[in-house]
C-alpha cells in the first residue's frame, strides 16, 4: 500500500512575484491620470491591466473620497487630482497624493527631460 502526498496531486502554485504588487490598481488608475489626465477609460485599464469595469469603479470610488474630479470636455471626461489629499490608509496617512504621485512619476519626468 502506497501513501499519496496531496503535494504530488497538485500543480505547483504560480510565482507569487506574478501575482501582486506593491501599490494598488487605485494608486495606479491615480498615476496614470497624473500623466495623462485625458486619458480614456480603455486606456487606462489597458495600462494597468484591469477591466474597463474596474475603472469605473475605482474612479467612482477616487471621486467620492474627493481625490479627484471628473469634468466632461466634449464627448471625454478630464480628470483633476486632488494632490493635498492624504493617502487613505493609517500606515501612510502622513504622506499626500501628491507625494504618492511625485515619487512614481519620478523616472518618467527624467526620462523625458
Amino acid at each position: 500500500m502506497s501513501i499519496r502526498t496531496s503535494r504530488s496531486r497538485h500543480k505547483p502554485a504560480a510565482s507569487p512575484s506574478k501575482t501582486w504588487t506593491f501599490l494598488s490598481n487605485h494608486a495606479h488608475v491615480m498615476i496614470c491620470l497624473a500623466v495623462a489626465p485625458e486619458l480614456r477609460l480603455r486606456e487606462i485599464a489597458a495600462r494597468v491591466g484591469i477591466t474597463d469595469r474596474a475603472v469605473q469603479k475605482i474612479l467612482a470610488d477616487l471621486e467620492s473620497e474627493r481625490l479627484l474630479t471628473r469634468k466632461r470636455e466634449g464627448r471625454c471626461n478630464r480628470y483633476a487630482l486632488h494632490l493635498d489629499q492624504p493617502l487613505r490608509h493609517a500606515v501612510e496617512a502622513h504622506r499626500s497624493v501628491r507625494e504618492l504621485i511625485e515619487f512614481a512619476t519620478r523616472a518618467t519626468r527624467s526620462r523625458s527631460s
